[in-house]
């Protein structure tokens, strides 16, 4: 049922960005009296699900769900229909019209991807304003238990600074900072230490598996989540919900704080101050030789802690003004990081290209049970991904076909039809290479 839900959730947005994509070639087509043959969501190849001409354009819906196209009059597009190319040009064809009208058409589906991911993260900010804990707000640092944190130098205490010199505001930022970033700050014992990220990083995040939780986590207490049954403590009256406070007397306000002091005291006896609800209880307990308790940790919501005044969240609402600068600069971030992302891609040194994903990996990312927040999030990120990744200069993409055009523009010399045709052909199969690959990363992460 989980894996039905993020399936058709993946379906639909991917559908709407489609349709909305190519109905960004579509309009400006028509606007120019250029003749649309075919309007797909997927492709047909040999046979459709659906199809109905209306007018000169027959609409209709694919068997294979890896996009969509419109099929424009005397284009060489991935339809590759040379025998229309053959035939002298007609004034309803692409090739006819002036360059200008050509590069607003190729343009059309990438203006609609950017202006629809910024719409609807404006519509977002407007409707759930921000909610996130401020990187300021840890003020006794971070809490480090993970061998990847670990190897970036980092230790339980230390405080984020900024990554490339730029100021970390938000603490769920700061994964997505190393991913993108090179070096960072942090301040450690009251002393600022500037530490490199590895050049590796991505690809030992990646190693990891998505199932490894998160690198960093802020300092949590010591909440007892329940008493294991072969634990020296089943028949101590420990509760769940329990919170640490104290251990012989020394007072601990952090689980790593407290795992500490029962280190100390390892095969004894100890009196373990808790805090339940409003009131406080002194409890006996025993430490096996490994310095535990014998209970399951258990974890609270930032909400949570926020009541017990451990951290305060920022809690931002929009007015619909408001939003849309909130908005854009949301997009703006999205792109920029995107941007880095896909740079390191290309640095093998990197290894993040084992990071890149196909329909599986963009599928997973959906959530288990239906948010329309995240629904939309998730949906406005593949929208402006899908832009930039559609204005990448490789033939068999709009940015190809922008490039051909503005050469023309410049030159006043237009590319050559068999040259045209040559380089969709070159395109084409750079992209199924890379969808090979993207998909065989997934198969293999599933199989690993």
């Amino acid at each position: 049922m989980e894996i039905l839900i993020k399936a058709s959730q993946f379906i639909l947005s991917l559908s709407l960005l489609i349709v909305l994509h190519e109905l960004g070639h579509f309009i400006p087509a028509k606007l120019f009296k250029t003749r649309v043959e075919k309007f797909y969501l997927f492709f047909d190849y040999k046979f459709s699900l659906f199809k109905k001409k209306i007018g000169d354009t027959v609409y209709g819906i694919g068997w294979i769900p890896l996009g969509g196209y419109v099929k424009i009059s005397g284009m060489i597009d991935e339809s590759m229909d040379t025998e229309q190319m053959a035939l002298p040009p007609q004034p309803w064809e692409f090739r006819s019209k002036p360059a200008w009208q050509r590069l607003i058409i190729m343009l059309g589906g990438v203006f609609v991807n950017f202006v629809l991911g910024i719409f609807i993260y404006i519509l977002l900010m407007y409707a759930y304003g921000e909610k996130f804990l401020p990187n300021d707000n840890l003020t006794d640092g971070i809490w480090v238990q993970d061998s990847l944190a670990i190897n970036l130098g980092l230790q339980t205490g230390d405080k984020v600074l900024s990554i490339d010199g730029e100021k970390v505001k938000k603490f769920s930022e700061l994964t997505l900072g190393f991913v993108n970033g090179n070096n960072f700050q942090i301040e450690r014992n009251g002393t600022v230490v500037d530490k490199v990220i590895p050049e590796d990083f991505i690809s030992q995040l990646v190693d990891r598996g998505k199932d490894a939780g998160a690198i960093l986590l802020p300092r949590y207490p010591f909440v007892i989540a329940s008493v294991s049954e072969d634990s020296p403590n089943k028949n101590a009256d420990l509760k769940a919900k329990d919170i640490v406070v104290a251990i012989n007397g020394n007072t601990v306000k952090y689980f790593d704080e407290a795992q500490v002091e029962l280190n100390k005291f390892k095969n004894q006896e100890v009196t373990l101050t808790v805090k339940r609800g409003n009131e406080t209880k002194a409890i006996p307990v025993k430490i096996n030789d490994h310095g535990k308790i014998g209970v399951g940790l258990g974890q609270l919501s930032f909400t949570d802690l926020e009541k017990l005044g451990y951290y305060n969240l920022s809690e931002i609402e929009y007015s619909f003004a408001e939003a849309i600068p909130a908005g854009w600069n949301k997009s703006v971030k999205t792109l920029t990081d995107y941007m880095k992302q896909l740079k390191k891609i290309f640095n093998p040194s990197t290894g993040a290209y084992k990071g890149l994903g196909g329909f599986i990996s963009i599928g997973s990312i959906f959530p288990s049970e239906f948010s329309a927040e995240s629904f939309w999030n998730i949906t406005a990120f593949l929208s402006i991904m899908l832009g930039f990744m559609n204005l990448l200069p490789i033939p068999a993409l709009d940015g190809g076909h922008v490039v051909f055009t503005l050469w023309e523009m410049i030159t006043g010399k237009k590319p050559g039809d068999k040259f045209l045709e040559y380089a969709q052909v070159t395109g084409f199969i750079l992209l199924i290479a890379l969808l090979l690959f993207a998909n065989g990363n997934d198969i293999f992460r599933l199989f690993k």
